[in-house]
């Protein structure tokens, strides 16, 4: 476990990555520590057709080719930080095969769904609008359920309609607010986010009735809540992020500045929303199309 833990402090001090992706790193390589441990192996006696069992046990607990391919890549990174601080003589993951991740297009609502979930909200209660406004961020920026959980009041700039938000590995971004999220933004700001404040001058914008920031768990909660009034049980705060993408696209929107929105480093992650984008034109094409 010593070499684990200096393992993520070489990743949160040399390469800056967030706390949830540290997080990630330490559940995956803890999963594989005990695997070894079971077995009396160290890190020095790791070979190949040992991470080959390894990645079969995993196949058959269920895992998903998704997760496998993320818990390969963690054991990966971990041996070559072995190899380059000179822990092991060589790194066993270097003949290790690629494993690619499914990409599963994502579950994405139609613009009458996320109207029917925005407007099913009966903002007379204090909370109820502080949902709204939420749900309103949620929708207009693409945002992830961990960047708003701590955007703070410094942060968002009303008169102008934008939103400071702090993405993976610390990377700062803008993004619109709109004019939407911007009127109900400002109502539970004026209105409601005092009340819930009770002198403990919290920094974050969304806040509980105690005066604490809005957790994940308690997101989640809210949407699912808000899900179930519209009939669409099955959402996520990342639900609200698909979409934001999709209808963008849908809109004409150019790829490269929905990349920088979402705050993807990579262009090929945003482009899984145009192969959404394909199947729906395909599906359109076939039910209008003479020859579809």
């Amino acid at each position: 476990m010593k070499r684990i833990e200096e393992f993520l402090q070489f990743l949160t001090v040399e390469k800056g990555l967030s706390r949830n992706t540290i997080q990630a790193y330490q559940a995956d390589l803890r999963d594989f520590y005990d695997f070894l441990s079971k077995a009396t192996i160290s890190w020095e006696n790791v070979n190949y057709p040992l991470l080959v069992s390894y990645i079969e046990l995993l196949r058959k607990k269920g895992f998903s080719s998704y997760s496998i391919a993320r818990k390969v890549s963690a054991i990966r990174s971990f041996f070559k930080f072995l190899s380059g601080q000179k822990y092991i003589k060589e790194d066993p993951t270097m003949i290790l095969e690629s494993f690619r991740r499914e990409r599963h297009l994502p579950l994405v609502l139609s613009v009458s769904q996320i109207n029917s979930i925005l407007e099913n909200i009966d903002t007379v209660k204090p909370s109820n609008l502080r949902d709204k406004a939420l749900l309103e961020l949620l929708y207009a920026t693409g945002v992830r359920v961990s960047e708003i959980v701590d955007l703070k009041i410094e942060n968002i700039d009303i008169e102008v309609g934008y939103a400071k938000v702090l993405g993976k590995g610390s990377k700062e971004r803008i993004v619109p607010i709109g004019k939407y999220a911007t009127k109900w933004l400002k109502k539970y700001l004026e209105n409601i986010r005092p009340a819930f404040n009770k002198g403990i001058d919290s920094k974050y914008v969304f806040l509980n009735k105690r005066g604490m920031k809005l957790s994940r768990q308690s997101i989640w909660k809210i949407i699912k809540k808000y899900g179930r009034k519209s009939a669409i049980p099955k959402i996520s705060p990342h639900t609200f992020r698909h979409s934001f993408a999709t209808h963008l696209l849908e809109g004409g929107a150019d790829l490269r500045s929905v990349q920088e929105m979402l705050g993807h480093v990579d262009i090929s992650t945003t482009q899984i929303y145009t192969q959404l984008n394909r199947k729906i034109l395909k599906e359109i094409h076939k039910k209008y199309h003479p020859r579809g």
